[in-house]
């Protein structure tokens, strides 16, 4: 039998900050990639780019710093700002994680944190 086959997959997480604070951005950035990547089984080297969001209430720091922080010094990142939707989630950065899997798409594990949750009710994978 043969060895599943590599694919590029998109994995999806989010989490919430109570206060536009640098020191909580890093930590809970930090917290979401590596949630994310231990749960779908993925290793630094399997990291290909990194896409973050922040909504425009959050300027206290680059989401990507956080990333950086948790150690991807050599995975390419990319920062935007949130569409600013009214009645919009405040304070929320988002992260789609490109990665290297042999999981389906089904087997993914969409992460979403600290009140995040709500965004996605309809995952069966938030923790």
């Amino acid at each position: 039998m043969s060895e599943p086959r590599t694919r590029l997959r998109g994995v999806r997480g989010a989490t919430c900050l109570q206060e536009d604070d640098a020191q909580e951005m890093f930590e809970a950035v930090g917290e979401l990639v590596q949630t994310m990547m231990t749960e779908n089984e993925v290793s630094d080297d399997d990291v290909v780019s990194l896409i973050l969001t922040s909504t425009p209430d959050l300027t206290c720091a680059f989401p990507a710093a956080g990333a950086r922080a948790y150690g991807l010094v050599d995975v390419p990142l990319l920062c935007a700002q949130e569409i600013n939707v009214a009645g919009g989630l405040p304070k929320v950065v988002r992260i789609l994680m490109h990665v290297e899997s042999t999981r389906s798409r089904s087997q993914l594990r969409h992460i979403y944190l600290r009140g995040a949750e709500v965004l996605r009710q309809d995952l069966k994978h938030t923790r």
